[in-house]
């Protein structure tokens, strides 16, 4: 028999959406979380395995230690912001169960693994990269000298195992959703933008696309792009709505969901028959004819990460995208009636008072359903860490993450202070929701739906709460600045 294994997103800050299934950890707005779909593929590979999804089931850390009691192997999926508290929850599980083996997976360990060993005498070992293989093989019994992309101690001195090769057969895999169904209530799960309830899952890895701010691709899964088939895709999906008939919504979460026309055409006759309802990520490259066959398949939303309304900030990210395709992109969404969730960053390189301006202004004509705007966050092991560490422009702090877990900008440039960078996402907020037509979507959404209303409302009173919070935030920031200012003449 196999090690029996936990595979576990810890409990962190409130409502924080921290580990296996977000690109940004972080408190959002509104409280939001994806589900762990890297944990869930080992969780479906080992016998006796439980996928415990702490955050979005309100298990506390002290329920979590007393169910970590009953197992022998945990492997945890850690992020940046949630290292610290990572850390002490598994020395703490450690102490209540000394026999237990702990493993840190996720992008944060994979860049700093050394640093992470030290930091933390629980953790028995790490995965870098893709884990699903390397935990399973530890679980049936192989040693550690002997797993592929593997760190650990041994003799007084940490040892980096070779790097193991990228998975290549995605069909091999278990699927997600039996996983899900075994281990999680889907109900929990809530994405502003998208129905509810809802189920996402992957059709492939990696993402070709360089953007240097983007986390998984540079630290995880990496920029080959591999897919499974159509056909196994389009069977977990029609087991997946026998599993869960009262779901209002499918999401393929993939870095790139559409990224290949071919495969997108054929992968969407394949779901045409089963009349679902779904979403996915999408690249503003993607032409109208793909888009057409998507909503001919049951497509309703897409993410499109637009990021800048300012060309060169494009260019300076690696976006491989221009402004003039983003709004024909946008054009041929309206136009099938595809519903669009934009995203938006504000502090990326080349940023400045006038490209914040000018990336609102866009938004604005774009007007898109929806949007979500976040501060540019340099996580470690991207381009974009690199470049602010190089030029200086890291907030000295440096704190991704405020006490609650909500973002705070650790970026700052030449008369663009960080605190400014923060304040201009409300402002961006302001200006584009509080327009009539924005306003009148809004209304129009909740005057015909009851449930929408409640959740609008439940929304509304998260979403000014961390306003509050934010602009608590900088203006604090901008006095004890102004007071410092002060005190230096006085000095002299």
């Amino acid at each position: 028999m196999p090690l029996k294994t936990l595979f576990l997103n810890p409990p962190s800050f409130e409502n924080f959406d921290g580990g296996a299934g977000s690109r940004w950890p972080a408190t959002r707005e509104i409280e939001s979380y994806w589900y762990p779909v890297w944990l869930a593929y080992p969780a479906g590979m080992l016998e006796g395995a439980r996928l415990l999804d702490a955050p979005p089931h309100y298990v506390s850390a002290d329920e979590t230690i007393k169910i970590a009691q009953d197992y022998e192997f945990l492997v945890l999926f850690t992020s940046t912001p949630g290292f610290p508290g990572d850390i002490r929850l598994a020395e703490k599980i450690k102490d209540a169960n000394l026999g237990i083996k702990i493993a840190f997976v996720g992008p944060h360990v994979t860049v700093l693994p050394e640093q992470s060993l030290r930091e933390c005498s629980a953790i028995d070992f790490l995965c870098r990269k893709e884990f699903d293989y390397a935990v399973v093989e530890y679980g049936q019994g192989k040693p550690l000298e002997e797993i592929l992309g593997v760190s650990y101690r041994k003799n007084g001195s940490i040892v980096h195992n070779p790097d193991r090769p990228q998975i290549q057969d995605l069909d091999a895999l278990p699927h997600v959703t039996d996983v899900y169904r075994r281990d999680l209530d889907v109900r929990r799960y809530n994405v502003p933008f998208l129905l509810h309830p809802f189920v996402s899952l992957y059709t492939t890895r990696g993402c070709p696309a360089q953007c240097t701010f983007c986390l998984w691709p540079q630290t995880l899964s990496g920029h080959p792009w591999r897919k499974r088939s159509s056909d196994d895709v389009a069977r977990e999906m029609a087991k997946a709505k026998e599993y869960w008939p009262y779901v209002k919504e499918f999401f393929f979460d993939d870095d790139t969901f559409n990224i290949q026309k071919a495969r997108t055409i054929e992968l969407c006759s394949k779901l045409k028959p089963l009349n679902l309802t779904w979403s996915c990520t999408s690249r503003v490259t993607t032409d109208y004819e793909t888009l057409k066959a998507m909503k001919e398949a049951g497509c309703r939303l897409l993410i499109v990460g637009y990021e800048s309304g300012d060309q060169q900030i494009l260019k300076n990210i690696k976006k491989g995208a221009t402004i003039e395709r983003a709004r024909q992109f946008t054009k041929d969404c309206h136009k099938l009636g595809l519903v669009i969730h934009g995203d938006f960053i504000l502090g990326l390189p080349g940023e400045t008072q006038e490209t914040i301006h000018n990336t609102i202004n866009f938004a604005k004509e774009l007007d898109v359903e929806t949007i979500q705007v976040s501060v540019a966050h340099a996580y470690p092991g991207t381009e974009l860490y690199d470049y602010a560490m190089k030029n200086g422009f890291m907030v000295a702090e440096g704190k991704m993450v405020d006490e609650g877990g909500h973002q705070l900008a650790h970026i700052q440039y030449p008369g663009l202070p960080a605190e400014e960078i923060l304040d201009s996402v409300h402002r961006f907020y302001d200006e584009y929701y509080f327009r009539p037509k924005a306003v009148f979507r809004i209304l129009k959404k909740a005057a015909f739906d009851s449930a929408d209303r409640k959740r609008l409302y439940k929304e509304a009173k998260a979403f000014l709460k961390t306003r509050a919070m934010r602009h608590k935030w900088v203006r604090e920031k901008r006095e004890r600045e102004a007071a410092t200012a002060a005190a230096e003449p006085a000095k002299a």
